[in-house]
């Protein structure tokens, strides 16, 4: 079995470049604990000389001077370290998100998918925001709070022994009330963490699914389930915390009463003549003062299992599989003939979703994957993206097998246009230009243009400078669609992948797609997954696929004359966009009506 690391190695591990500043920051702690023991002993010789009656107010002025020094380098020493970890801390956290990012990236698009939205949001902002407590603060303040306590007891031990161990009789009793309470800490903590991932995924989910479940009426259903993963949490929360409140209220009261110990030996020393009334006070004083800094430990209790937690969370995200580079130059194809050689494919490696599949794509082609749903199409674009590694079998192009690609090289060889595109959050010049970084205003204008985007673009009041976020809701799908095109345009890479790109498009939209298709294909291969069969009529090969295997290849007319599925296909086609007609046909007449 495997042994799991202690959170305490893996926070020195994350610290990296920021161990000096990290280190630097517990010194100067340590300091501030030295300079916070001063005023005890400067009132320990204050007393003494008052009660022996050797005092001089020069003694008393130097002894408070010297109390006032060693306060000023606790407070600043402290400030001073604070700003070091604090410093070190957000470096680290924003390390850490940069390589959880950078590992997202790399990571087979499958593991990232079948993780909840709401544990990913989790682990890069909360998981990962924990981490500063121990940084910032555990390692720095929790040294010196261990070591000051430390120091007042040896301390102590060189006035008197017996009165430095009186003072720690309530600490073993305190222990036990605690050892009652966390006895079964581990399993709590972890149903209370599955809890929150469960509230956070249906949290995220009923956000992003807003919309749809307005448009179908699914409001009460949703709030409930909304609602009562809320609640569950709540409820597990409170009741977690109610069967710990006594047990925690017990040793917080136990735990600091020092003077249970201290006060009755303290007087029964001092009645013996063992001691003198200046060693009585200063021991009662530094009693009460020993056990404040270690009850931040009964608090961190808590934070060092959240802590443990955000760790393993954060260290799984960071060392997700990622897609192997066998090689580190840059091997850029010659041509772009596409080859899928014996190609096999699973993601649960039971259920073959492509089975044993042969295909070449010449270059400069027009070719449409067609076939019922879950025949294996966008899978087929996916492994060409390298979204996913083969099974088995190899894809190549222009002869190099994909996995001998660096994927940055391969990135750039490639435009792939999905279903559902996604707009970010800034102009949809800017969105366009996310094609082509580097690519002038012009460019992106004359991709825009060629991907029939420039009239309905113009027809907003900012035009290219209008947020998407506020354009969003002025756009259809096949206008979001068009802006994806004009992303691939401005590009330029030689293979082009639409995945359903015709998915949300109405039968206005569709001849408008169909001529940025045009233009996207010049010169390219072109590859589309198309359940519009209207759009793909021209390509030069459509290859029909069934249960993960090629069903049959040919042009639409060919198709149309031999087999049998791509007919049924055709004709489910034509039946949809019939009834699309007639419905925009009652539509008109309603609007008529009604005028």
């Amino acid at each position: 079995m495997e042994r799991k690391e202690h959170w305490i190695k893996s926070i020195i591990q994350f610290a990296g470049s920021s161990k000096i500043p990290l280190t630097l920051s517990v010194l100067l702690a340590i300091i501030s604990v030295f300079g916070g023991l001063v005023p005890y002993v400067a009132v320990y010789q204050i007393l003494t000389s008052l009660i022996d009656d050797v005092q001089t107010m020069q003694s008393i002025i130097f002894w408070i001077t010297i109390a006032a020094i060693g306060y000023f380098a606790q407070t600043v020493f402290h400030a001073i370290s604070s700003y070091f970890s604090h410093r070190a801390a957000y470096n680290i956290l924003e390390e850490i998100r940069l390589q959880l990012a950078e590992r997202l990236i790399r990571a087979p698009l499958g593991h990232i998918l079948n993780q909840p939205v709401g544990k990913i949001k989790n682990v890069v902002i909360d998981r990962v925001e924990t981490l500063e407590l121990p940084l910032a603060h555990i390692i720095p303040e929790g040294i010196s709070n261990l070591l000051l306590p430390i120091g007042v007891f040896i301390y102590m031990l060189t006035i008197d022994y017996r009165l430095a161990l009186a003072s720690l009789v309530t600490v073993p009793i305190a222990f036990i009330v605690y050892a009652f309470m966390m006895k079964n800490f581990n399993a709590q903590y972890q149903q209370y963490m599955d809890a929150s991932n469960h509230m956070n995924s249906v949290i995220v989910e009923y956000v992003e699914g807003i919309e749809v479940i307005k448009t179908f009426n699914q409001t009460n259903e949703s709030y409930k389930k909304f609602s009562m993963a809320i609640t569950d949490f709540k409820n597990y929360t409170m009741k977690w915390f109610r069967s710990t409140w006594p047990w925690m209220t017990l040793g917080n009261a136990i735990l600091p009463s020092t003077l249970v110990g201290t006060l009755p030996i303290g007087l029964w020393l001092y009645y013996n003549n063992a001691i003198n009334p200046a060693q009585l006070m200063i021991c009662l004083i530094l009693s009460m003062g020993l056990i404040y800094p270690l009850m931040k430990f009964t608090v961190f209790v808590n934070d060092f299992k959240a802590i443990e937690f955000a760790i393993e969370d954060t260290k799984a995200y960071l060392q997700l599989e990622s897609l192997p580079i066998t090689v580190q130059e840059a091997v850029t194809p010659t041509n772009y003939t596409i080859e899928m050689n014996n190609i096999s494919f699973s993601y649960d490696d039971q259920h073959k979703v492509i089975d044993n599949l042969s295909l070449m794509i010449p270059e400069r082609s027009y070719t449409a994957l067609v076939g019922p749903s879950g025949s294996g199409k966008s899978t087929i674009a996916k492994l060409l993206a390298r979204f996913w590694d083969v099974t088995d079998g190899s894809i190549t192009i222009g002869g190099i097998n994909i996995k001998d690609i660096h994927p940055n090289t391969l990135s750039k060889q490639i435009s792939y246009v999905a279903q559902d595109n996604f707009l970010f959050k800034t102009s949809l010049l800017e969105n366009i230009r996310m094609g082509n970084p580097h690519a002038s205003d012009e460019d992106v204008y004359r991709a825009a243009r060629l991907a029939r985007c420039d009239t309905f673009i113009s027809r907003l009041e900012n035009g290219y400078h209008t947020d998407s976020g506020e354009a969003g809701n002025k756009l259809s799908g096949g206008e979001k669609q068009r802006i994806a095109i004009a992303r691939a345009i401005l590009k330029d890479a030689p293979i082009i992948i639409l995945d359903e790109a015709t998915a949300f498009t109405d039968p206005e939209n569709e001849a408008e797609i169909q001529k940025a298709f045009n233009e996207l294909a010049k010169a390219k291969t072109l590859i589309v997954i198309a359940h519009r069969l209207s759009t793909i009529k021209h390509a030069d090969q459509i290859v029909v696929l069934k249960d993960g295997r090629i069903h049959h290849i040919g042009s639409h007319a060919e198709l149309l004359a031999t087999n049998n599925l791509y007919q049924k296909l055709w004709q489910a086609h034509i039946s949809s966009k019939k009834n699309e007609r007639l419905s925009e046909s009652d539509n008109s007449q309603e609007v008529s009506s009604n005028g």
